[in-house]
């Protein structure tokens, strides 16, 4: 029999090992929001990263608060990580697993697996 846990690229502790600081990708973020020339369409990147940044910090929230506290938290990274489903449906055609992303708990974990990847190819 298997015992080993059943750890997917979603999981927030796999999706975002090795990341850099909350602190440092909010830098990030910020910097590159006003860095870019008005007018200019954001990059994959910014929204990648953005929503990821959330994400963590809505679970950062939810693990330190009361439902009610980190309600908004949550609803901000549901709404980040809406916003990079839809880039990439526009930009990259729609992904694998796009049509099946209804809730905010279903593109949050969309950004873990794209995270991830995303770091993968950075670390090689």
């Amino acid at each position: 029999m298997n015992t080993t846990p059943n750890i997917s690229s979603s999981d927030p502790e796999i999706a975002y090992a090795e990341a850099p600081s909350v602190t440092w990708e909010i830098s990030w973020v910020a910097r590159t929001s006003t860095d870019r020339p008005l007018g200019q369409e954001a990059d994959r990147d910014f929204w990648l990263r953005k929503a990821a940044l959330l994400d963590r910090i809505a679970l950062a929230e939810a693990a330190t608060y009361a439902p009610s506290v980190s309600a908004e938290a949550a609803s901000l990274a549901g709404n980040a990580a809406r916003r990079l489903a839809e880039y990439d449906v526009a930009h990259c055609g729609l992904s694998p697993k796009g049509a099946d992303l209804v809730t905010d708990a279903d593109h949050r974990e969309y950004v873990r697996e794209q995270y991830r990847e995303w770091r993968l190819t950075r670390l090689i």
